[in-house]
Formats: structure tokens, C-alpha cells, sequence
């Protein structure tokens, strides 16, 4: 394959998935969908087993752990029709955590393609899929004991309702009982119905582009480009790979805890290079926790990837397609029964956001000892996790029959905080690290859509670990509640700031606060409590690790 054409190609397939994004963004109903952009899409070419082809730059802990999801559509979905798609959730049959739902779809081409040739031929009826389009989306609640759907869990039933694999759309005529069956064991039925929807609607788009590409290249010539483009990023990730010295590096950190106890719970990686292969092996992690941070090995297996990937691109300083191939150079290996692989049905609702941020944490801390001049410092670590609701919501227009409207309601959202220094530059503030890729929902959409008012969003000055380079500082959000609500907060590095490195500073660990009447509560990193009108909550975020020893501590040392 030439390299201009599989440029084209590489940009042609990554589009559908972009493409499908922005469909799902514009037609989503939720404000975590629509203002967040809380969701991912991606291309896969199916067969045993489906590989992912291209996906959009949307959530690294959405994508990574999608492979899990397709695999699993199929092989629960004996056959496809044309205009089937399924759904899923469960995290043990493919998902991660229940309110990221995914949906996957064959993509036919009514056989009027040769594999073989790329010509048309004259069958009149679909024959076989090549294809495949994946979207996944966090769905502001998928039911459970308190509103968000992340509760303080300590099983998955306590967590929503779980989706099996199972066909949401079935030859093109949605499954009405299942469609209903989920809107019944929702607090926002409107919101659920308004999403699934618009990711049907991605879902046509994709198909629709991938027929474009198929209609002008051929199907022969596109399946080829795909597949030289799944072995290209292949090779590209192994030389990447032999450009970190061989050797064996370890790394500890630890979460603050699980939400049911105070102890903390360590993560441990052991990160081999050897010539063009990386291992990342789990053993000595602690094992599955009572509380909700367990996570799936899927999302494990994510957070290795995005970490290589990262890697890859620096040391590459070259475009690297995220596809299937990116994915062979790596193994990633799980102690059974640990917090990284529990067995159901242990609680996972908070393992998809905390813990794969914390993996994420071990392992470029291990791989700081291989290339210490590119690694940067711990990030805030966290995604601070805040989701409220109530039975009763903000008084809205009357109906056509007089009656005033009053919803129940249920919100989701991460903060951003401080990214970590490197040896080149410091930290960026305020932003969300890693795992995470959302936007923060504008102060306009919220208190339009909630009973709410923001009385504070704002950088958290020096809040970055000091440094040659100093972290990135955290943000500070204040929300005033204008009616009766239960909160829940979800949140990490609350005890211990995010690591510096090559004699840098931690950054400052995070803070959460209740507001009463002007008393002041802190509050524990993990809490589920209801609130009154004029209650406030204030989340202040960590601030990125530092990189290198501050000029002070020099200064000092010398005296």
C-alpha cells in the first residue's frame, strides 16, 4: 500500500467515527451528552473477532474498552439482519459501568459489492456485513439507589438496571418491550428515550458514510486498505516500543479508599519491555474491594493502552492510527479476584472513572524510570464525580390542559483539575487528565435546565505541585441548590496530592465541603447526602504533580 492512499484511508475511517459524533452531540437530549459530549464512536471490521478499525478523539476510557463490547454483541447475537442493533451495559458481559450504554450495528451493503473485484454485481438482497459502528454514551441515570445512577454501591444490582447483550432494533423494528422495559426503570425516562435515540441516529450516519467509501472505492480495495491500516499501526507501536530501554519496572500507588472503609487500596504494576513487546502484570494489586472502585478488566486494559499510545506518539512525533494494532504489542496481565478483575457481582459503578485513572497513574509511573525525560508528573488523578437529583424538579410550562409541570430530574459531571508537569513545560490547569476527555457543562446549561445556581467556577490558584515545572492548579465549583436534592460524590486524591517526579512536588489533593447556613462541612472524597434549598457544595480539585526540584529547595540544599 502506498503511503498517500493509506493516509486518505486512515483519515477516510476516522471520519465515519468523528462524523457519527457529531451527530450524536447534536441530536442527544441530556446535557451530559449534549454539553459534555460524554460519549465515544468507533469502526470496527467484523469477523472472529471483530477489530477495531478507527474511532473518534472522544473518551480514552470509553474507547479503549470498546473491543470488550463488540465482542461480546457478537457472540451473543448469533446472526445479524440488516437494521439490527444491540445493546448492552452489563460490565461482566462486555460493558464497563451501567450508565455507559453501547450500542452496536452491522453494516450491510445490500450485496451489491464484490469482495473479490470491488464491482458491482446484480444480487438484490443483503448478504453479509464487513462492518461494524459502536457508540457509546453515559446516560444520566440508568436507575439504582440514588440519582446519577453512582451510588456508594456495594453490589451491581444496587448500581441501575443491567442490559445483557441482547437486539435493540431487530431487522430494523425496534424491540419495543426492551425499549420500554428501560424507560420503566428510569427517573428520566425522556432523557433515555431522547438518547438512544440520537445514538440510532450516529449509528445511520455511520453506515451511511462507510456505504460513501465503499460506493467510490469498492469493497475489496476498502477491506484491503483497512487491513494494511490495523498492521501499519501495529508495526508503528513496536518500533515505538523498541525505543524504551529494555528492563522491568515496578510501581505502587493507591486509592484512598473504597468508600465502605478508610483503608487504602493499592494498585501495583510491573511494566516489562522487552525488544518490540510490553507487558503490564497487575500482581501484588489488592484484592476486590467491598465498596464500588473495582473495575473490569476491559477498563484495565484501556488505561494500559491510552498510556502506550501516549508513549508511542511522543517518541514516534508521528501520526499513529488507533486501531486493533496498536493493541498487539501489549499484554496485560490481571490477578483473578483483584480490584482490577472482581468477580460478579461486586460493585464497578466508580472503577470506570477512579480506578483507571489511578492505573493510568502506576503505569507512567513506571515508565518514568525507563524514560525519565518524558514522563511527566501525576495528573489530579480523579475525575470528581458529582451526580444529583430529586423526585421533584424545576417548576416548568404548563401543559395544554393547565396543569404546571414538575419533573423529576438526575445530573451527572466530572471537573477537570491540574495536569501534571513534564520535563519540557508545566502542568495545564483546569482541565480534565487522561481517562477522561469531556467538556464541562457551560454555568448557562445547567441553571437553565436545573434547579441550581454556580457561585464559583474557577481556577484553585496554586494548587499545582512546585517545581522546575510547576502542576497544573485544580478548579474550585460552588453550586447553590434551589430545591431538595440528593448528591453524590464520587472523588480520589483527597488524602494524598497526585505524585511529582525527578524531585517535583505533589500537587494539592482535592477538597469537598457542605455548605449550611453558613456552617461549613468537610466532607469525605466518597458521600451520598441530601441537600435543602440555599444548601452549597464547593468541590475544589487536586492540582498536577510537579517536575523537577523547585529553585527553592535548591536554594536551601546549597545553604
Amino acid at each position: 500500500m502506498d503511503a498517500a492512499t493509506l493516509t486518505i484511508f486512515n483519515h477516510l475511517f476516522a471520519s465515519v467515527a468523528e462524523e457519527m459524533g457529531v451527530t450524536l452531540g447534536r441530536a442527544a437530549y441530556s446535557p451530559n451528552i449534549k454539553e459534555r459530549l460524554d460519549y465515544s464512536c468507533a469502526v470496527f471490521l467484523a469477523g472472529e473477532p471483530p477489530r477495531l478499525l478507527a474511532q473518534a478523539a472522544h473518551i480514552p476510557v470509553h474507547l479503549g474498552a470498546m473491543p470488550a463490547s463488540v465482542r461480546a454483541a457478537v457472540a451473543h447475537c448469533a446472526s445479524f439482519r440488516p437494521g439490527d442493533v444491540v445493546i448492552l451495559n452489563d460490565p461482566y458481559l462486555g460493558g464497563n459501568h451501567l450508565p455507559d450504554i453501547t450500542l452496536v450495528s452491522p453494516v450491510f451493503f445490500s450485496g451489491q459489492w464484490s469482495v473479490v473485484s470491488g464491482q458491482p454485481t446484480h444480487s438484490p438482497l443483503p448478504t453479509d456485513h464487513y462492518f461494524l459502528v459502536a457508540s457509546r454514551a453515559h446516560h444520566a441515570d440508568v436507575g439504582g439507589m440514588s440519582p446519577g445512577s453512582m451510588p456508594l454501591s456495594t453490589e451491581l444490582y444496587q448500581e441501575g438496571i443491567i442490559i445483557p447483550p441482547i437486539k435493540l432494533i431487530d431487522g430494523g423494528a425496534r424491540n419495543e418491550a426492551v425499549w420500554q422495559l428501560i424507560l420503566r426503570n428510569v427517573r428520566t425516562p425522556w432523557e433515555r428515550d431522547g438518547d438512544l435515540a440520537a445514538q440510532l441516529a450516529a449509528h445511520a450516519t455511520g453506515a451511511a458514510r462507510l456505504a460513501e467509501i465503499v460506493g467510490r472505492y469498492g469493497l475489496g480495495e476498502t477491506l484491503a486498505q483497512a487491513d494494511a491500516l490495523i498492521a501499519y499501526a501495529e508495526s508503528l507501536t513496536r518500533a515505538a516500543i523498541r525505543l524504551i530501554p529494555n528492563g522491568v519496572y515496578p510501581f505502587t500507588d493507591t486509592l484512598d479508599d473504597d468508600g465502605q472503609s478508610a483503608d487504602p487500596v493499592p494498585i501495583q504494576v510491573v511494566v516489562t519491555v522487552e525488544d518490540d513487546q510490553l507487558t503490564a502484570d497487575f500482581a501484588g494489586t489488592a484484592a476486590a474491594v467491598a465498596g464500588n472502585l473495582n473495575a473490569v478488566p476491559a477498563i484495565v486494559e484501556s488505561a494500559v493502552a491510552y498510556c502506550l499510545r501516549c508513549v508511542a506518539l511522543a517518541l514516534l512525533a508521528a501520526d499513529l492510527p488507533m486501531n486493533d494494532g496498536a493493541f498487539a504489542p501489549l499484554a496485560v496481565r490481571i490477578p483473578p479476584g483483584s480490584l482490577l478483575d472482581p468477580p460478579p457481582p461486586h460493585a464497578v459503578a466508580a472503577g470506570n472513572v477512579e480506578t483507571s485513572q489511578r492505573v493510568v497513574d502506576v503505569v507512567f509511573g513506571a515508565l518514568a524510570a525507563a524514560l525519565p525525560h518524558l514522563i511527566p508528573a501525576a495528573g489530579q488523578g480523579t475525575m470528581n464525580n458529582l451526580t444529583f437529583g430529586s423526585l421533584v424538579g424545576r417548576v416548568g410550562n404548563p401543559t395544554p390542559d393547565g396543569r404546571v409541570t414538575n419533573p423529576p430530574y438526575a445530573y451527572y459531571e466530572t471537573i477537570g483539575g491540574g495536569a501534571g508537569a513534564g520535563p519540557a513545560a508545566g502542568g495545564a490547569s483546569g482541565i480534565h487528565v487522561h481517562m477522561s476527555n469531556t467538556r464541562n457543562t457551560p454555568v448557562e446549561a445547567l441553571e437553565a435546565a436545573y434547579p441550581i445556581r454556580v457561585e464559583a467556577y474557577s481556577l484553585r490558584a496554586g494548587s499545582g505541585g512546585r517545581g522546575v515545572h510547576h502542576g497544573g492548579d485544580g478548579l474550585i465549583r460552588a453550586i447553590r441548590f434551589l430545591a431538595p436534592a440528593t448528591v453524590t460524590i464520587t472523588s480520589e486524591r483527597r488524602r494524598r496530592g497526585p505524585y511529582g517526579l525527578n524531585g517535583g512536588e505533589p500537587g494539592a489533593p482535592g477538597r469537598n465541603v457542605l455548605i449550611r447556613q453558613e456552617e461549613t462541612t468537610e466532607l469525605p472524597g466518597k458521600a451520598t447526602f441530601t441537600v435543602e434549598p440555599g444548601d452549597v457544595i464547593r468541590i475544589e480539585t487536586p492540582g498536577g504533580g510537579g517536575w523537577g526540584i523547585p529553585q527553592r529547595s535548591l536554594e536551601t540544599s546549597e545553604v
